[in-house]
């Protein structure tokens, strides 16, 4: 989506085609965690992509798979055979411990980047949406400033700090604890904030 509002444009093989996994359909496994939250907003973002939820479904069966599968590799090289080769990594420290960051572009949100951040031998840490390099995020000053779709879980958690993160509802979710409000994060990005 990009800041005005709007969706990009997605190009790539159809979502529901028998092609290799990839990008495209990626980003229908990211709406798929999203639709219990965002339904109207996933609807405008199949349109762009030109599919529907017949195909988000077909695509997330498809991921789980993947994840399920005796054969599979870890999750990192999952990550570069679905997504290629990332378009930048590098070191990210969190306390005592140094993880390989690498991000790919999403086109769906073209000023973010889906990070996966890997420990010494390839066991993924983290993975979610972060504001790409370089790229101004929203000024948050308000819980009202807070959009779905608009901000990340890093954001927020600066912005309103002290923050209490708190267990997700499911895989790919995390909430944020701050003042009377709950903000739930779907892959990183905001959905919703509520009042404690």
């Amino acid at each position: 989506m990009r800041d005005d509002g709007r969706m990009s444009p997605v190009s790539g093989p159809a979502p529901g085609s028998p092609a290799a996994f990839g990008p495209t359909a990626f980003q229908l496994v990211l709406l798929r965690r999203m639709a219990d939250y965002q339904p109207v907003l996933v609807e405008e973002a199949l349109r762009e992509l030109g599919t529907d939820r017949t195909a988000m479904r077909e695509a997330n069966r498809r991921w789980q798979a993947m994840l399920r599968s005796p054969r599979q590799r870890g999750a990192g090289a999952r990550y570069r055979s679905v997504l290629g080769p990332p378009e930048s990594t590098g070191e990210r420290r969190v306390g005592e411990l140094t993880f390989e960051a690498a991000l790919w572009p999403v086109p769906l949100w073209p000023g973010l980047r889906f990070e996966v951040l890997a420990a010494p031998g390839g066991a993924v840490w983290n993975e979610w949406l972060v504001r790409a390099p370089g790229t101004p995020g929203p000024e948050l000053r308000t819980p009202e400033d807070l959009r779905p779709w608009s901000c990340t879980v890093d954001e927020v958690a600066r912005a309103f700090a002290p923050v209490r993160p708190m267990e997700g509802t499911a895989p790919g979710r995390w909430q944020l604890a701050f003042g009377a409000y709950v903000a739930d994060f779907t892959w990183g990005l905001l959905q919703q904030v509520t009042h404690r």
